[in-house]
C-alpha cells in the first residue's frame, strides 16, 4: 500500500510565517494530510489555520518538537484547544499520554533518544525498536519516527520499527529525493512528512512550491510498486 503524504508548512523544523497563504495557494492538490510544527506562529495564528485546513476537509497534525515535558504538555493543549486530529512528536511523558485520554485527538510520540533542533535520533537501532514498541504498548495510536535524521542506517531502522510494531509509523524529516520515498514505501510506513524539501525545491528545481507539491501527488499516484527499485540507482547516479 502506498504509503499517505503529510505536507508540513514547515522549514528547518520551524513553522513558516506565510504558513496560512500558502495553505490557501495550495489547498486544492490531492494532500488530505496537512500539518506544521509548534514553534513559529503564535497559538492564534496555529488555530486559524487549523479552523481553515479543517473547513477545507483536511486532516491536521501539529508535530512538536520541543522536547522538554513543559514543551511536550504546552504542545498537547495547543493542539487540544486548535482542534487538531493528530498531535505527532514529543518526547513521551505520561502525563501528556494523561492529558491526551478521552480528548478527540491522537498521539504519535518519538520512539528513540531525541535531540537538538532541527531534530536528530541516534542510538543503536535496537534500542529504537524496544523504545517503539514499549511506546505501543502504552496506548499511543502511532509513532512518529525521525528515519532520516538517524545518525545510523535509516532505510533499515525503518524497516526494522515498521516490523516490530502494529501501528501506523510516519517517516518524518528529511525526505529529499525519490529515492527515499521509494524506501519509506518498501519498508511499509503509513506514511512520510515532507515540509523543507518543497520549499527548497528538491524535487522540482526550476519549479515553484506547488509544483512541488504535485510532483509528489503525481509519483505516488503513477509509481508502480514493482518498479520502486529503479529509484534507488536513479538516485544514486545523480546525487
Amino acid at each position: 500500500m502506498k504509503p499517505e503524504f503529510i505536507l508540513m508548512l514547515t522549514h528547518n523544523d520551524t513553522t513558516v510565517g506565510d504558513a496560512l497563504s500558502i495553505f490557501r495557494e495550495c489547498k486544492d492538490a490531492p494532500v488530505l494530510h496537512w500539518g506544521f510544527k509548534d514553534v513559529g506562529l503564535p497559538p492564534d495564528e496555529m488555530k486559524w489555520l487549523v479552523r481553515e485546513m479543517k473547513a477545507a476537509g483536511k486532516t491536521t497534525y501539529l508535530e512538536v518538537v520541543s522536547l522538554s515535558e513543559e514543551e511536550g504538555l504546552r504542545g498537547a493543549r495547543i493542539a487540544v484547544e486548535a482542534g487538531f486530529d493528530i498531535l505527532m512528536g514529543t518526547v513521551f511523558f505520561d502525563s501528556i499520554l494523561a492529558y491526551l485520554k478521552g480528548k478527540p485527538i491522537q498521539y504519535y510520540p518519538f520512539p528513540g533518544h531525541i535531540y537538538s533542533h532541527p531534530s536528530i535520533l541516534d542510538g543503536t537501532i535496537e534500542e529504537i525498536v524496544a523504545h517503539a514498541r514499549f511506546l505501543e504498548s502504552k496506548g499511543v495510536q502511532g509513532l512518529d519516527l525521525l528515519s532520516y535524521r538517524y545518525v545510523g542506517d535509516a532505510a533499515l531502522l525503518l524497516r526494522e520499527v515498521v516490523k516490530a510494531t502494529n501501528v501506523p509509523i510516519v517517516s518524518a524529516g528529511s525526505i529529499e529525493s525519490y529515492k527515499r520515498l521509494a524506501e519509506v514505501w518498501q519498508a511499509g510506513a503509513w506514511g512520510f512528512t515532507i515540509g523543507s524539501a518543497l520549499f527548497d525545491k528538491m524535487f522540482v528545481p526550476d519549479g515553484s512550491f506547488v509544483d512541488n507539491t504535485l510532483a509528489i501527488c503525481n509519483w505516488l499516484e503513477n509509481t508502480d510498486p514493482s518498479e520502486l527499485d529503479k529509484y534507488m540507482d536513479y538516485q544514486e547516479k545523480i546525487n
